[in-house]
């Protein structure tokens, strides 16, 4: 039992990453030129706002947030930004319910913006105080950083660092289990066949990148401060479960207490960290919630993405929570309600 679960945390975890560097990947090869399109009106910065909330991870919330604190964006931006992110969810959603995932972030995105212009119709952003108004944190900007340098592809090779041959390894043993079956699908569906080219394009991105990109972003951010969280959470999650369902049954549990459960995920969707909410993503996947509860707790929780919040306006990440809070819990009630 718990190989199986180390097997199905280990596939997430891998998706995970390969997401995680793709989106690295673009970012700096486009030099973030993409993060320019928020300036502009109110609807354009809601509707963009509301696009790099929904990309997976911390850096469309990130960039929101950074935007919002130098008084580029509006409050509704921020809100419209928050309403769309899941966070490190987002990836575990598309590794274990790939369908169901789009509906939700579709349905994200058509609350978001809407929300996005109510937030600044009744709060606005000139009535909350910034703590100090040049107020900067790091944030992962992209640098002049070419690529694909071909005249040091080789030379890479020839003094290959240690994060490279260690990636490399980790990401041909994991193809070699894909393909032979012993990990993931076991017929050749689109799943498997998504998994083998984003593994085989992560092994060109680690193979052929300089080495201030793969320690820099492959390394220190994605590598240390996300996957082995997530990868811990995951399993945690899987094994405890999968574990309370020899004693109780959870589905049943959560059917006799779903209001219960409702305004539960939408508490602990406060938290402004990835992680918690992970349980959810996974009750959801097995069939034990409704889909209001996961929709509830995808709108109310941000991943981390507004911790930095707490440092450029308390006001403003007491505002963002309540509004996240009352979404979430009016649009999970609708969705349990109508069925």
């Amino acid at each position: 039992m718990i190989f199986d679960i180390f097997k199905h945390a280990l596939m997430i975890t891998s998706f995970v990453f390969i997401m995680m560097l793709l989106i690295e990947y673009v970012n700096v090869q486009t030099e973030g030129r993409w993060q320019d399109l928020l300036k502009g009106s109110y609807w354009r910065q809601y509707l963009l706002g509301t696009i790099l909330g929904i990309i997976p991870g911390c850096l469309g919330a990130f960039t929101v947030v950074s935007l919002f604190s130098h008084r580029i964006v509006s409050f509704g931006a921020l809100v419209a930004a928050m309403i769309a992110t899941s966070g490190d969810e987002a990836f575990v959603m598309f590794s274990m319910i790939p369908e169901q995932a789009l509906i939700i972030h579709g349905m994200l995105f058509i609350i978001a913006l809407p929300l996005g212009w109510a937030a600044d119709q009744i709060i606005g952003s000139k009535q909350l105080a910034f703590t100090h108004p040049d107020h900067t944190y790091k944030v992962h900007q992209p640098e002049d950083c070419h690529c694909f340098p071909k005249n040091r592809v080789w030379q890479q090779f020839k003094e290959i660092t240690f994060p490279r041959a260690l990636l490399l390894t980790i990401l041909i043993l994991f193809f070699l289990f894909l393909i032979s079956g012993s990990i993931g699908p076991q017929t050749w569906n689109w799943k498997k066949v998504t998994f083998a080219a984003g593994t085989l394009f992560s092994l060109f991105v680690v193979g052929t990148v300089p080495d201030h990109f793969l320690e820099s972003h492959l390394w220190q951010h994605v590598l240390k401060k996300h996957l082995l969280r997530i990868f811990l959470w995951t399993f945690g999650v899987l094994l405890v479960i999968h574990s309370l369902e020899h004693y109780i049954d959870v589905a049943q549990w959560i059917k006799d207490n779903t209001i219960f459960t409702l305004v539960l995920a939408a508490l602990i969707g406060i938290i402004p960290e990835s992680g918690p909410h992970m349980v959810f993503v996974t009750l959801f996947a097995n069939g034990s919630i409704p889909l209001g509860i996961l929709l509830a707790s995808s709108i109310v929780q941000d991943g981390h993405g507004t911790i930095p919040l707490l440092a450029v306006s308390k006001k403003a990440f007491i505002y963002l929570k309540l509004i996240n809070l009352l979404t979430g819990l009016a649009v999970g009630y609708a969705v349990l309600f109508f069925g």
